[in-house]
């Protein structure tokens, strides 16, 4: 049984413009969601601070655990409900390093046993140190940077030959990105800057493979923050893995569509460049369409019983699924359309 019909003729390209105006539109409301929070909210891990998860044998009231905290000096400290409410199961987070040793354990457990009359059981207690948080921020904005820089050097090496001068300009990058950090300059602004000049640099120097692939990355991941962002849902190590992992799914469809753009490219030479795109966009729609559905059956259900720890790293990975086969379909292969009006021009 054929899921897709081997001489289906969808017309994406013919869509385009709706295309760009719904990523338009998307990348908007993330930015303003971005904007209007002050930014993703940071866990512990890149914020510094205290996590503790405690359980408790029978309901309590959260007003009872912040009278118990503010004994112990903890009066500042956020609390909310952990996984569902018949688990009586909470979060307390502060923005302070208080330790994590049996004497700050045994005092917690004292000071809120006696503020809501049951028993409590302290879970895990994580701190994490304002530097150390820092420097794993940078790290993990590094780690994003450096990801995309060596994919565009893999796309236009494999796609359009050019090793040698992706490579060189990704190196000129690094160079120029390590240079100015050693200035310290603001970490966000100088990935984000360096970015922007990677895609012109890219454009000028017509990598339109990895102008596609780029841009298409770039457009998931912003997304996937910005839902985040709306959400008000925190990011910690476990999304940067999931981004991360979002940039490989999305880049392993984006090539898929380019290798049979390339193939195609040869074999209808007469054919104008749409007429190839929107063909080689249908003839691998079935694998795309597959293999996106069967992973998303595994992340919804790591998703809805993976429970608490891990419902954000699948949330992550849904909106990432689904975003990034639009972009390989709606975001990358169109924007190969691009240089066809640029070298009309010239």
């Amino acid at each position: 049984m054929r899921f897709i019909k081997p001489d289906i003729n969808i017309d994406f390209i013919g869509k385009k413009k709706i295309a760009y105006f719904l990523s338009a539109v998307c990348l908007a409301i993330s930015a303003v969601a971005l904007i209007f929070h002050g930014g993703p909210r940071l866990g512990i891990d890149f914020a510094g601070g205290t996590l503790v998860q405690i359980k408790f044998k029978a309901p309590v009231p959260i007003d009872a655990i912040k009278t118990g905290l503010d004994t112990i000096g903890l009066g500042k400290s956020s609390v909310q409900r952990f996984g569902q409410d018949s688990d009586n199961e909470f979060l307390i987070r502060t923005d302070s390093s208080y330790g994590s040793g049996e004497d700050f354990s045994s005092e917690l457990n004292k000071a809120l046993v006696e503020s809501t009359g049951n028993e409590v059981e302290i879970r895990r207690v994580e701190m994490v140190g304002p530097q150390v948080g820092q420097d794993l921020r940078e790290k993990a904005l590094f780690a994003i940077f450096y990801a995309l820089l060596f994919i565009t050097i893999y796309i236009s090496g494999r796609f359009e030959l050019k090793w040698i001068l992706s490579g060189v300009v990704a190196a000129a990058l690094i160079g120029a990105v390590y240079l100015f950090d050693l200035f310290n300059v603001s970490i966000p602004f100088l990935i984000g800057a360096a970015l922007l000049v990677t895609l012109v640099v890219f454009w000028f120097l017509e990598l339109k493979y990895a102008m596609g692939a780029i841009v298409a990355l770039i457009h998931d991941v912003i997304i996937t923050v910005g839902i985040f962002s709306i959400f008000d849902k925190e990011f910690t190590l476990p999304i940067i893995a999931a981004l991360l992992t979002i940039v490989g799914y999305s880049l392993n469809d984006t090539i898929i569509v380019f290798d049979r753009i390339r193939e195609n490219l040869k074999k209808f030479h007469k054919k104008p460049l749409d007429f190839v795109v929107n063909r080689s966009i249908n003839e691998t729609l079935s694998r795309t369409i597959l293999t996106s559905l069967t992973t998303l059956v595994v992340v919804v259900t790591l998703f809805v019983l993976g429970g608490g720890i891990i419902h954000d790293f699948a949330f992550a990975l849904i909106i990432g699924i689904l975003v990034g086969t639009y972009s390989s379909i709606y975001v990358a292969s169109p924007i190969l359309l691009a240089w066809q009006g640029r070298s009309k021009k010239k």
